[in-house]
């Protein structure tokens, strides 16, 4: 964080902010916890993939975002969070590499199926590899969503310059 600019933090908490309200408004909060999830706030994680400081975005707005989880709170924050920021440090491992973005989707459903399956698993009592598995395919839908946007979205060079 030593390096970041004005700009720097003013995207960071703009993109965080956005995480917090994709997850958090009324309709989408309904997908956003949970067994089965589709947490559309979820598509930002791309960003990371184009810039590693949108990690810091995506931390701070899962870690606000988990804050409003009715049934898990604090458990929440933590091993949500943590999920988050696995799956921030594996896709900066990769983002160097343009041909690799179809990992994205790929790292964010394991790491989120895991870890959250393990928490609805040890703190709700549910099955772990069903609740797993339905983290994991939701995360995945999302962000391979994501990716398709950005995609395209990067073809955009006033966008592609302005996430850089």
């Amino acid at each position: 964080m030593q390096n970041l600019k004005t700009i720097d933090i003013t995207r960071i908490a703009i993109v965080a902010a956005l995480y917090v309200a994709l997850t958090v408004a009324p309709g989408l909060s309904v997908l956003s916890y949970g067994a089965i999830q589709f947490r559309v706030s979820e598509i930002l994680m791309l960003l990371v993939f184009f810039n590693p400081k949108y990690s810091w975005s995506m931390i701070i707005g899962c870690f606000i975002s988990n804050f409003f989880s009715a049934t898990l709170g604090i458990p929440d924050m933590i091993f949500g969070t943590l999920a988050t920021a696995i799956s921030c440090y594996l896709i900066y491992l990769v983002s160097n590499r343009n041909q690799l973005v179809f990992l994205v989707p790929v790292f964010c459903a394991v790491v989120n199926g895991l870890i959250v399956g393990a928490e609805l698993f040890f703190i709700s009592h549910l099955p772990f590899w069903a609740t797993a598995g339905s983290v994991a395919i939701g995360e995945f839908v999302v962000v391979t969503i994501g990716t398709v946007i950005f995609y395209l979205l990067m073809k955009n060079n006033n966008f592609a310059r302005l996430i850089k």
